[in-house]
């Protein structure tokens, strides 16, 4: 039976009430999503790094990155524990979101919480290579995506290799401090 009261879980839900809220007010949105660096800079509205997983590009988008929390969250919650967990997440959006701001063109503006849901893939990275898994298929799958992101265009792929990182580095530290 699925425990409904995880992290992940919450994650999902908030994410998702945040974008029926913005169907009904269209101008949270703009409230929400990461602006270019000379905005930030000039507006001082540093929130914005975090409130980008608030935000989408439609429905597709929305369900694309939820499935992903769900497949990848729940076991690294599982993994981890519900902090480390939130803290993996966290630092893997962070990461995403300050790679997005500082490697982006100006005037180029992100939604989604795709940094993060990235750094989840890193952090499953770190835990199948720590316990022997073949890791292969799950290197294949982010080596897809970015693929994918080329392919498609408008995808922030350096919002996503930020928190790929982000989310590695974050997983290897709580893993050598459990040692």
């Amino acid at each position: 039976m699925l425990n409904k009261r995880t992290a992940t879980n919450a994650l999902i839900v908030i994410i998702c009430a945040a974008y029926l809220a913005q169907q009904i007010f269209p101008e949270l949105k703009f409230q929400l999503l990461l602006p270019d660096l000379d905005y930030l800079q000039y507006s001082n509205e540093w929130y914005r790094l975090i409130t980008v997983a608030l935000t989408h590009g439609g429905l597709m988008h929305l369900g694309f990155n939820m499935y992903s929390l769900f497949i990848l969250g729940t076991p690294i919650e599982s993994a981890y524990g519900r902090n480390k967990f939130l803290t993996i997440f966290a630092i893997s959006l962070l990461t995403g979101s300050l790679a997005s701001v500082f490697l982006n063109t100006s005037n180029f503006a992100s939604v989604g919480a795709s940094g993060a849901t990235f750094g989840l893939f890193g952090a499953f990275l770190i835990v199948g290579k720590t316990i022997g898994a073949d890791i292969r298929e799950i290197a294949i799958i982010i080596g897809l995506n970015f693929v994918l992101g080329f392919i498609l265009g408008g995808v922030d792929w350096r919002a996503h290799l930020g928190g790929l990182f982000g989310g590695a580095l974050a997983a290897q530290l709580i893993l050598v401090r459990r040692r």
